[in-house]
């Protein structure tokens, strides 16, 4: 389980901003693990992009790997 920190406040940018690049990738992290578990039970792109809100191909295009490119 993640614990929660406290956010910094947005009076001070450089830790605010600090915290921001690091939940993209922690968000990033989390999304990319998702949709590998997704894949491997069978998900299609068509589920996983209504799963994050896009397109099967916008999906497709961000996530998946080079190698199920060819």
């Amino acid at each position: 389980m993640v614990e929660h920190a406290e956010l910094p406040s947005p009076d001070d940018p450089q830790a605010a901003l600090a915290a921001v690049v690091a939940l993209r990738r922690l968000a990033n992290q989390l999304e990319r693990a998702a949709v590998d578990h997704a894949l491997r039970d069978g998900w299609t792109w068509a589920q996983i992009g209504q799963a994050l809100g896009v397109s099967a191909q916008a999906a497709h295009k961000k996530l998946a790997h080079k190698k199920d490119l060819s």
